[in-house]
């Protein structure tokens, strides 16, 4: 029973409540729970595949959708936001469509599973299944903001920002023990960003309770110590409660005061999912706690007390809403499925297409000087031009900018990467576009894709390909399906640079890796490689004007040799994707090759050339997502014969998907077998003589050469 002062506390929070906002209120609550009741019946009639619950959760968020407006505010919501969806805009039909997965789901075209909303019209950005990778993403998007408002040029320009908009991001309580939360908690009190976490505490990840996910079972306190966060807690099974807690959470952000968490505390009235037994881990007793909880009946009940309403006039009203559902129900069932033909839409962009003749300049550069430069200056002026050309493009990441304490500067010559590259560029274009970021590989993707969500062109920069790991999920299952999962309706453009590889001497295990088939592995991604200095500076123009997320890979190796460099080629230099080069022609054997071993491969193909008479092909990828295939192909029709060298490991790596490409097309044309040269299925070690053994070498290949020449 409540006591005198909550029923007090109550009432005052009551007051402000319209009779009109009340009513509204209960239906999405109502209405979004008989779609979920409608959900299971057709899982369990096998007319869907999965479902997932929002009971229990309603309250807080429709209380939280009245202090924010659709198509001016951003909703990163999670799996059980369906209450959150249906108050600001979506409707049962637009739900129970992505149910039966539907070619005309509005979510996805049947391509997410159900309870993932979307609609750009109203701001609600795709969500993923992933817990956690929402965070970084929505302090991305409203830092899009927060740079709009430090860059005259973006704020002008930038479409759908406004200066008093505010980012809500929700998740369960489970996803707070994730990493990324706390990175995204970190750069939104640094910077003092418009984001409300709503965190919906349930009780329970799946099956384990909060005292075991959380250090003193309460978020809210463990977070108390970060500087400008307003933290307020509610029960979220009261829609007066979260009403309160939700207005001064966005006050606060309105007011630009910093970012806030909401602790809600919810109910699970139903197992995770269907494909979970609640039984088999909560007692009895303590289901029917929660039973009593259930935020339908308080509100129902506070609607009839209040004279808001008669109990029959509300059953009148409650049917309404169960006809509007069966018939949604109904209707979606009658919509066919996606036709198969369509698996390959959406990958990348079909209205920039950076294999087109378009981004193909390649043979008309404008040379302003004789003098040759190294990849480090020609990335440099890339980036350079970029910047001054597309006001949109922000440069972020580990120790990227000349240095964040400006005033040092006057005395300071500056850092610009750990390389170099982008040595200069704060100084020319200013601390708010080139910046460097905190040291956490995911906390600068996953804010570049917020920041690509809303318009901006974000380049970044992971300090070494062996440190990229922690940003893996939000490359993998983040940026590369963005466009797919949302049937084209969202897209993140961004470029990330990755210095990379060995033939460093003391690189070790840590400093030398490759890897680079983990990322042409993932649809939706496009993948780089330069070995010289002239095609890095058009490979990066093009990555950078095209629509597609791009991993541009530089080998720290070639950074600043002299064989590799190139003339300055103009601003509108650009060299397509999937355009191999043939840098030396022969007709007795082919050599497919790409970044280091272009070199090892060119010098080898010179030596059988000298000392026995054989002409080799070799053909430079430049970039291994998409591959050329037309190029090898022509030459081994010619040559018969097919050697692949790289960097990476033998075993799975590059060598191994072009090699099975040519065994299956090119069978008829082969004369032996396709041989591979590459690394030991191993670490790349720190003492000289291990790498040396460790990295292919010019004499491996001049051997296999020599071997398939001969076979």
């Amino acid at each position: 029973m409540a006591t005198k002062e909550q029923e007090i506390s109550r009432t005052r929070d009551l007051e402000g409540l319209s009779s009109e906002w009340l009513l509204e209120a209960y239906l999405t609550m109502f209405t979004s729970r008989r779609v979920d009741d409608r959900e299971i019946t057709l899982k369990r009639q096998n007319k869907t595949f999965f479902q997932v619950s929002g009971a229990g959760h309603e309250a807080v968020q429709v209380a939280m959708a009245a202090h924010l407006k659709s198509g001016h505010d951003w909703f990163y919501g999670y799996y059980r936001d369906r209450a959150l969806a249906l108050a600001v805009g979506q409707t049962p039909l637009d739900h129970l469509l992505g149910a039966v997965g539907a070619s005309t789901d509005p979510n996805s075209a049947g391509r997410q599973m159900p309870s993932h909303f979307t609609d750009p019209g109203l701001h609600l950005v795709t969500m993923s299944s992933p817990t956690g990778t929402q965070f970084l993403q929505a302090v991305g998007a409203a830092e899009a903001g927060y740079r709009a408002m430090l860059i005259p040029e973006l704020r002008a320009t930038m479409e759908d920002f406004e200066e008093d908009e505010v980012v809500l991001v929700c998740s369960g309580e489970g996803a707070t023990s994730e990493g990324e939360f706390w990175e995204a908690l970190n750069t939104a009190c640094n910077l003092k960003l418009p984001v409300v976490f709503l965190i919906e505490d349930n009780g329970y990840a799946i099956s384990v309770p909060v005292e075991v996910n959380t250090a003193g079972g309460s978020i809210s306190k463990l977070v108390s110590g970060f500087p400008d966060l307003f933290i307020v807690e509610c029960d979220g099974t009261d829609l007066a409660d979260s009403h309160r807690a939700a207005g001064k959470a966005v006050r606060h952000c309105r007011m630009r005061r910093g970012p806030a968490l909401v602790h809600a505390h919810t109910v699970r009235l139903h197992s995770h999912s269907l494909s979970d037994d609640a039984k088999a881990y909560r007692a009895a007793a303590e289901r029917e706690e929660e039973l009593a909880r259930d935020p339908l009946p308080q509100t129902r009940a506070l609607l009839i007390d209040r004279g808001v309403v008669t109990p029959e006039e509300l059953d009148g009203l409650e049917e309404d809403v169960e006809n509007e559902v069966e018939a949604a129900a109904n209707e979606a069932g009658n919509h066919p499925q996606p036709e198969p033909e369509t698996v390959l839409l959406h990958l990348y962009s079909e209205e920039v297409d950076p294999t087109s003749k378009s981004f193909d300049t390649e043979d008309s550069p404008e040379f302003e000087s004789e003098l040759p430069l190294t990849t480090v200056d020609l990335l440099n002026l890339c980036l350079g031009d970029e910047l001054e050309r597309d006001h949109r493009i922000v440069l972020f990441g580990q120790d990227i900018a000349d240095a964040s304490r400006e005033q040092v500067l006057e005395e300071a010559k500056g850092k610009g990467g750990v390389f170099k590259v982008t040595h200069g560029l704060q100084r020319r274009f200013g601390g708010h576009r080139v910046f460097n970021s905190p040291l956490a590989e995911a906390n600068i993707v996953g804010r570049a894709i917020g920041m690509a969500q809303r318009g901006l062109r974000p380049v970044v920069e992971i300090q070494f390909f062996d440190y990229i790991w922690p940003a893996f999920m939000q490359i993998r299952d983040e940026l590369a399906t963005i466009r797919f999962r949302s049937h084209g309706q969202f897209s993140a453009p961004v470029v990330i640079r990755v210095p990379y590889g060995g033939y460093l001497a003391g690189g070790g295990p840590y400093h030398s890796q490759t890897g680079e088939t983990l990322f042409t592995h993932t649809p939706g991604l496009r993948v780089v490689l330069p070995s010289n200095a002239s095609d890095a500076n058009g490979l990066l123009r093009t990555a950078i004007r095209c629509d597609d997320p791009v991993i541009f890979l530089e080998h720290k190796h070639l950074y600043r040799q002299v064989h590799n460099k190139g003339r300055y080629p103009g601003k509108d230099f650009m060299i397509p994707f999937g355009k191999a080069k043939t840098v030396r022609e022969g007709s007795d054997l082919t050599v497919v090759t790409c970044g280091a071993l272009v070199k090892r491969s060119m010098d080898a193909a010179k030596i059988a050339s000298e000392e026995h008479g054989i002409e080799c092909d070799v053909i430079d990828l430049r970039t291994l997502s998409p591959l050329d295939m037309d190029t090898i192909t022509h030459s081994v029709k010619k040559t018969n014969k097919v050697l692949i060298t790289h960097e990476d490991s033998l075993s799975w790596g590059l060598g191994s998907e072009i090699a099975a490409r040519i065994a299956d097309e090119l069978f008829p044309w082969l004369d032996g077998p396709v041989r591979r040269v590459a690394s030991l299925d191993t670490w790349v070690a720190y003492a000289p003589s291990l790498e040396n053994k460790i990295l292919p070498q010019t004499s491996d290949v001049l051997t296999a050469i020599l071997d398939l020449v001969n076979f």
